[in-house]
């Protein structure tokens, strides 16, 4: 990777950090439901490409072997991306659920 391509990459990061803060910053406490909703459909959609990651054949560097296994960092870094995308998932319906329960007419 060249170091133009590097600054690139490095701006775009740093523009989405920035923007992303601003989107949120500003929504209001009653839309934050629907929005946990919506974003549990992207965490979903990013534990699908964590899992493709996790299995994919990499013919990188090898961290570690156990016992016939070969553990390369595309393999041990999509492992830990189906982790974090699962707690992300299940937390967000799980707070999601709440606010629904919430909102239910009581009896």
């Amino acid at each position: 990777m060249e170091a133009h391509e590097l600054i690139m990459l490095i701006t775009v990061f740093v523009l989405a950090v920035f923007l992303g803060f601003e989107l949120i910053s500003r929504v209001p406490p009653t839309l934050h439901t629907p929005l946990m909703s919506g974003s549990n459909a992207i965490s979903g959609i990013t534990l699908v490409g964590a899992m493709l990651s996790a299995g994919a054949d990499a013919t990188g560097a090898v961290l570690f072997q156990i016992g016939t296994v070969e553990v390369s960092i595309t393999s041990l870094l999509g492992f830990m991306a189906v982790v974090f995308a699962t707690i992300n998932v299940i937390g967000g319906f799980l707070v999601t659920d709440r606010m629904h329960r919430m909102f239910n007419k009581r009896k």
